[in-house]
């Protein structure tokens, strides 16, 4: 080979393999199933520690709940993040960094002096932790998983239910043994085991190391590529390219140099539009049903989170036990397990349309949250706690089909980021406001009345959402009837 000519070694990706639904996979299930309970498993279970730091610091209930706000927003807001940096770099080392940034904020959390250095540490780090780990690993269960994946799925969001099942208490005994600090400390030790799950991440997409030839000079290229005369030379070939080219030259002349000029913006404007909907499908905030059921996303979140973090503090407003109000949480997370897993296998038998079950799911769901301050007692604590777990599960469980089916399957990427951007907000505002009427009416029990109010309204928006599905079936239906009249007219004329 001429020495005008380098060979580079490149790294060319090949078509990703097919899902395996089995072998490895199941160490990938694995995976998501302990980063299910180490991240929304503790932030379920941090009701707690509430306790504990509001006592401490001798702070407000809307200023404590800030921690769990912080964490739970910031996950929803750098998901899209994380989703590209893993495109970007690999799945494996985005949740390795993760595991590592939450472990880190945990700890350093448990050596804050006031609260507002726990927002930083336990709120946003753990937070931003959370996001990288959680994001990336769901991509990948996905990507191990085609025919089992719905099974997947649910196993692995059993995590969380499960660890919240056995966090609670084992919280409460780190805390009476070691305080809170000592119990945040070995929490940040805990969560190291995220860096574990990340290296459980085997890439799917195997890559081949090929010999590329690139050219170091054109010239010399070009050179070697044109036909040479019957006496070997080139000159004569070399010459009539000259003149072809002036012509050329002078041919173009004639051509606006504002009309190329405006082309390759266009082009360019095209090209920059292609690649940024293959991330990010910004054309969703014009699809009317898709921010309809984001609003529903919006105000659900103001009642998704504060329950959990209330549950625990008003059982001991109430005068129970400390461990006893403990198990209250571990009570709501079996029966949020089932509730997933009984009413998602409801929703695959399409009795009802999805969008009604999950605005029935709603609607009970507020319910239950304004009957809690009926209950003082551990036996009516329970049976709440039981209700409530059932029916979150049911809700949690298909919303996400929802989506699903409101966008298409297609552009579902690109709307769970926008609906839980546009959820965050929710998340973030729902636990002070929760905490601020805490506060005026120096009970608990108005928190749990102000997420019920807020899921009430939610189920509004799910109701104009099922009308608007409804009428654009009404027009499909109407639209193939005239065309079939049509149709019809025409074979008999």
């Amino acid at each position: 080979m001429d020495s005008s000519v380098k060979v580079q070694r490149t790294r060319v990706p090949e078509k990703p393999a097919a899902a395996p639904d089995g072998g490895y996979a199941w160490f990938v299930l694995l995976a998501c199933f302990l980063v299910f309970g180490l991240t929304f498993g503790f932030i379920k279970a941090f009701g707690v520690f509430y306790v504990e730091i509001h006592r401490y610091f001798e702070t407000t209930a809307t200023a404590t709940s800030w921690i769990t706000s912080i964490a739970v927003a910031t996950i929803h807001i750098i998901a899209p993040v994380a989703s590209a940096l893993s495109t970007h770099y690999s799945h494996r080392s985005v949740v390795i960094i993760g595991g590592l940034i939450s472990s880190l904020g945990v700890m350093f959390g448990s050596f804050s002096r006031n609260v507002f250095e726990l927002y930083l540490t336990v709120g946003f780090l753990n937070g931003l932790g959370y996001a990288l780990t959680w994001t990336p690993t769901v991509t990948m269960l996905g990507l191990y998983f085609e025919k089992r994946r719905p099974v997947a799925n649910a196993l692995a969001s059993a995590g969380e239910c499960l660890l919240t099942f056995i966090l609670t208490p084992m919280f409460q005994l780190l805390i009476d043994s070691y305080s809170w600090r000592g119990a945040l400390l070995i929490l940040g030790g805990l969560q190291f085991n995220l860096c574990v799950c990340g290296m459980l991440l085997r890439p799917i997409k195997a890559t081949t190391d090929l010999m590329c030839e690139v050219k170091s000079q054109e010239e010399s290229l070009s050179l070697q590529l044109l036909p040479k005369d019957n006496e070997g030379h080139l000159g004569s070939r070399i010459s009539v390219n000259h003149e072809t080219t002036e012509a050329c030259l002078e041919d173009s002349k004639e051509i606006p140099i504002k009309t190329m000029t405006d082309s390759n913006n266009s082009t360019k404007r095209a090209e920059l539009r292609t690649k940024i909907l293959r991330y990010v499908d910004y054309t969703l905030i014009t699809n009317p049903q898709f921010m309809v059921y984001s609003m529903f996303g919006l105000f659900a979140a103001l009642g998704f989170f504060a329950p959990a973090l209330f549950l625990v503090p008003y059982a001991r407003s109430k005068g129970i036990e400390e461990y006893r109000a403990a198990a209250l949480m571990s009570i709501s997370a079996v029966c949020d397990l089932f509730g997933r897993v009984f009413f998602g296998w409801v929703a695959n038998l399409r009795l009802v349309e999805t969008v009604q079950q999950l605005t029935a799911t709603v609607i009970l769901l507020g319910t239950v949250l304004l009957l809690c301050p009926l209950a003082s007692t551990f036996p009516e604590l329970a049976g709440f706690s039981a209700a409530y777990g059932l029916v979150f599960g049911a809700t949690v469980g298909i919303h996400i089909t929802v989506l699903a089916e409101v966008v298409g399957v297609h552009r579902l990427g690109s709307a769970l980021g926008f609906f839980m951007l546009i959820r965050s907000s929710g998340g973030l505002l729902g636990p002070p406001i929760a905490g601020f009427f805490i506060d005026k009416m120096s009970d608990y029990g108005t928190g749990f009345l102000m997420a019920g109010v807020a899921l009430i309204v939610s189920a509004l928006f799910l109701l104009l959402l099922h009308h608007m599905n409804r009428r654009g079936q009404r027009l499909t239906t109407k639209t193939h009837s005239t065309s079939r009249a049509e149709a019809k007219e025409l074979d008999i004329t």
